[in-house]
């Protein structure tokens, strides 16, 4: 096992949702931690992410692309874990600009599995999706369940994952692929189903529902999915493993929508939409081979979760509104 204090890390993607909780309980274990990210206008309000950061010692902010390899070969020098989330998301958004999401988040990651070569990484870890599934034939889903993504989001992911592992067995390099589950929680993306179902009812607004609600998701908390991406990485047993990443309970859209009304008091019924291209009916992870391999096990329940992310809603919604004005 890989001792962390002290340790150098990249975080690609690090001002983002999940990279930058990442990047925090990084440093909060004795870190080196460098973070190289693009700041994408695809949403707005990364840079409160890392604002807190920015006067600690062990805290290193690179503002580039991962798709110059030049920016990515600085980054990486002298890292020993490589923790790579960097990504173009959003399955309607990358939906638009198939060709974008192919650039970003298969020729980026080549880029990074290419500095992580050079730069004799340590250990290599791979944020992919659930997305990479695609249509499902059987829940719970392992590991093993057949790959057919329906989106251009789910593509990308699964062309990502091919290339670690190809690089793992060409070149030796340790390389770890996650495979998240419906990620929500503070500093989320305001597209995300429980974001854009808060905010609405908080502004008294009905929530939208693309499809009839039925369709499930397995949702999990942002600090569970940054437990196992840390463990992931400092683990021998994890080198040339995929893992499922995910809470392993399924709820309705619906459902979900019911939950934050009873929990922010608010009588709005959500509103039908037709369900967008590449959507898939239902998700649900088996995780075992994570809690076997890793020492995994997911900690926090959806209620628990969606009260947490409304505290921090209702605490930062002044800067949250003045973002998109």
């Amino acid at each position: 096992m890989l001792e962390l204090s002290g340790t150098k890390v990249l975080v690609t993607g690090g001002a983002g949702f999940i990279g930058s909780h990442l990047a925090d309980s990084l440093l909060r274990l004795g870190c080196k931690v460098t973070v190289l990210d693009n700041f994408d206008d695809f949403y707005s309000g990364k840079e409160d992410n890392v604002k807190h950061n920015l006067t600690n010692p062990k805290y290193t902010l690179i503002k580039g692309d991962i798709r110059d390899q030049a920016c990515v070969d600085s980054a990486c020098k002298g890292a020993d874990i490589v923790f790579h989330l960097a990504a173009q998301a959003g399955i309607r958004y990358c939906n638009l600009d198939p060709v974008k999401t192919n650039t970003v988040n298969v020729d980026g990651t080549i880029n990074v599995l290419n500095a992580a070569v050079k730069h004799k990484v340590k250990k290599f870890v791979f944020a992919s999706s659930s997305s990479v599934f695609g249509k499902i034939v059987r829940v719970p889903i392992d590991e093993n369940h057949p790959t057919n993504p329906t989106s251009v989001y789910g593509a990308s992911k699964l062309a990502a994952e091919k290339y670690c592992l190809a690089y793992s067995e060409s070149f030796g390099l340790q390389v770890t692929c996650l495979r998240y589950f419906s990620v929500y929680g503070p500093r989320g993306r305001p597209d995300q189903v429980i974001h854009s179902f808060v905010k609405s009812m908080i502004n008294n607004e009905s929530p939208v529902i693309y499809g009839d609600g039925n369709q499930s998701r397995d949702f999990t908390f942002v600090s569970d999915i940054v437990s196992a991406t840390i463990l992931s990485g400092i683990r021998e047993e994890s080198s040339g493993k995929v893992f499922n990443i995910g809470y392993g309970r399924e709820y309705k859209i619906a459902e979900v929508a019911t939950m934050i009304a009873e929990a922010l008091n608010s009588n709005k019924n959500p509103i039908f939409k037709e369900s967008y291209q590449g959507d898939f009916p239902r998700t649900l992870c088996n995780n075992k081979k994570a809690q076997e391999l890793l020492g995994w096990k997911a900690q926090v329940p959806l209620r628990e979760g969606i009260s947490y992310f409304i505290e921090w809603y209702r605490l930062n919604r002044k800067e949250l509104f003045q973002r998109v004005k």
